[in-house]
């Protein structure tokens, strides 16, 4: 047996403890009103607010360290926070309060034969472990959204945003304290040591109910590998754009040239345009040079590359690929049919969208291309909670099993019946 080391050996003393103390914040939070679950909320807004200086100090110490190792640039606008952001932040945490609570609401309610009333009610699922990379936002959003649904959460970020998380989770801890709270409630992993994603993998002792994953393949392919707990899986945003024969050309240069780069370090971006081969000729050409325009690398088919000579002839692994930066594949297609083969090989089953003014081929689109999200006329950079009234997300998941699209407060609770007698006994 391969000895434990003593950084391990450390890890393991922290993990078990953020595990015991999480599973008693649970209980009392299953039980905290809704009145104080969301003043909790907005007293770590309030913090968030009075602390941005200390916090764009952090995450100037996080971004500085990922410039001087040659991170991307995407990869540093998905770490970087400014005033703005930080702000936006606060109001997540504020709309996530002004949510419904979902804790105690009855799914159903009825009555047997012999007088046993039934109710589905809604429940939190106990403590959620969230594991993410570099997007220190995250660290706000699981834990508000947790704390919402009446869970506990234990959140480890990457290395790379570790002293802005640190910051954001100090106001997290300030609100729950302000409302009487368990600190405990939202706990951040303080090592930057791997051993612990492991660790949480395990379940910590039976502690963690689900692993939320957010971050690139390598990290969700680990934790679907490893976890023996149930994972709400948030795979790869390889998302689609189908410009369709009947698309109205202003609509679709507006929607494309956003899908692609209004941020194109977040999983909503489009990463590849599908054209109808059927498109008025001036289409193709005007949606690739837009793109070209400003300041996308293009890589695309035969059709593509004869309609700029700045386009890059597309390699095989160009399609399906996420590139999360100012980059793009495009691809010609015989129709909608076409397009959504296309997608069903190549994508990831996160969103995917159609622009164009016939209703029948939308309505197809909608109904056959099988992803978590599915638009019509809309940029697939609306693939947020945020966006979706959720007040924020964890994530988007892609699989198929309880969470699927943008994991929210409803998406965070389980359910349970209660049953109501006056004494019934079953007959032999």
């Amino acid at each position: 047996m391969q000895k434990t080391t003593d950084i391990d050996t450390n890890t393991e003393a922290l993990m078990d403890g953020l595990g015991t103390a999480a599973r008693t914040a649970a209980h009392a939070l299953a039980l905290a009103s809704s009145e104080t679950k969301d003043l909790a909320l907005r007293e770590a807004a309030k913090a968030l607010r009075r602390e941005t200086r200390t916090i764009l100090e952090a995450n100037a110490r996080d971004v500085e360290a990922a410039r001087a190792t040659g991170r991307p640039a995407s990869f540093v606008d998905r770490l970087a926070l400014t005033g703005a952001r930080v702000d936006a932040i606060a109001k997540g945490l504020e709309e996530i309060a002004a949510l419904a609570d979902p804790v105690g609401s009855v799914l159903a309610d009825w009555t047997r034969p012999n007088g046993l009333r039934i109710q589905r009610v809604r429940v939190p699922i106990g403590v959620i472990g969230i594991i993410y990379e570099s997007r220190p936002n995250v660290t706000a959003d699981a834990g508000a959204l947790s704390l919402k649904a009446g869970n506990a959460a234990i959140l480890r970020g990457g290395s790379e945003s570790h002293h802005s998380s640190t910051a954001i989770h100090a106001c997290l801890v300030e609100g729950l304290e302000a409302a009487g709270l368990p600190a405990a409630a939202v706990q951040y992993v303080t090592t930057t040591d791997r051993h612990a994603v492991g660790l949480m993998l395990t379940g910590l002792n039976g502690a963690i109910d689900v692993i939320v994953p957010r971050g690139g393949r390598s990290l969700v392919e680990r934790v679907q590998t490893e976890a023996r707990v149930p994972v709400f899986a948030h795979l790869e945003g390889i998302c689609h754009t189908y410009v369709d024969a009947n698309a109205d050309l202003g609509m679709a240069e507006s929607v494309v040239l956003n899908a692609k780069m209004r941020r194109t370090g977040v999983c909503g971006a489009t990463e590849c345009l599908l054209v109808d081969r059927n498109a008025p000729a001036g289409v193709l050409p005007t949606l690739v040079k837009d793109l070209l325009d400003a300041g996308t690398e293009v890589r695309g088919d035969d059709a593509a590359v004869a309609a700029d000579p700045r386009v890059k002839p597309a390699q095989a692994d160009d399609y399906g690929h996420e590139f999360l930066d100012a980059i793009i594949a495009v691809k010609t297609v015989d129709g909608v049919g076409e397009a959504i083969d296309h997608i069903a090989r190549y994508g990831s089953q996160h969103t995917d969208a159609i622009i164009t003014e016939d209703a029948a081929a939308a309505e197809r689109f909608l109904a056959e291309v099988d992803s978590a999200i599915v638009m019509w006329n809309a940029s697939t950079q609306f693939a947020d909670g945020g966006e979706f009234g959720f007040g924020a997300e964890i994530g988007i998941a892609t699989g198929k099993m309880h969470a699927r699209g943008p994991v929210g407060v409803e998406q965070l609770t389980s359910f349970k019946y209660q049953v109501r007698g006056r004494g019934q006994t079953r007959p032999g």
